[in-house]
């Protein structure tokens, strides 16, 4: 599958352009963003987990960063309320859900294959500094993650 794949041109979605489709694991449903490839995909989604539901124990072999958008996260490391931004590094794994339910915009493939930087964030909590947006100042922005290859952030 080829969705917004094609990095050097601009994409654009709206909520109500991109239905919710169900997972592989029951209560799980994703909305596409971006995606190449299958099941196995670089992609960004938004994903939705119905209370009680949870996916299966997996290895993120290209990496996963996730910020926890409603609703409570949980996985064998924790506990992830909303604001959360979690960076699971290539290699990772775990068993991830949710008991309440929860929302996620996630990115999966995204990594320098040698990053091996776990990251917990707290964006209610974490400061914030002011930027310029294109020349007219005014904006402020968040670091999540910044290392060599990329910068992280929440801007606003």
């Amino acid at each position: 599958m080829e969705l917004n794949a094609d990095f050097d041109k601009r994409a654009t979605s709206h909520p109500a352009d991109a239905e919710y489709v169900p997972s592989p694991m029951a209560g799980v449903d994703r909305r596409m963003l971006d995606r190449l490839g299958d099941e196995v995909a670089r992609a960004t989604t938004i994903v939705r987990y119905a209370p009680g539901s949870d996916f299966s124990p997996h290895v993120h072999t290209g990496g996963e960063e996730f910020l926890v958008m409603s609703g409570v996260f949980e996985d064998e490391h924790g506990a992830f309320p909303a604001g959360s931004y979690i960076r699971n590094p290539p290699e990772s794994s775990h068993k991830p859900g949710s008991k309440p339910g929860c929302e996620i915009f996630v990115k999966l493939w995204q990594f320098d294959m040698a990053d091996r930087t776990h990251v917990r964030v707290d964006t209610n909590k974490a400061p914030w500094f002011d930027i310029d947006t294109n020349g007219g100042g005014g904006g402020q922005a968040q670091g999540l993650f910044a290392d060599a290859h990329e910068d992280v952030r929440m801007e606003r």
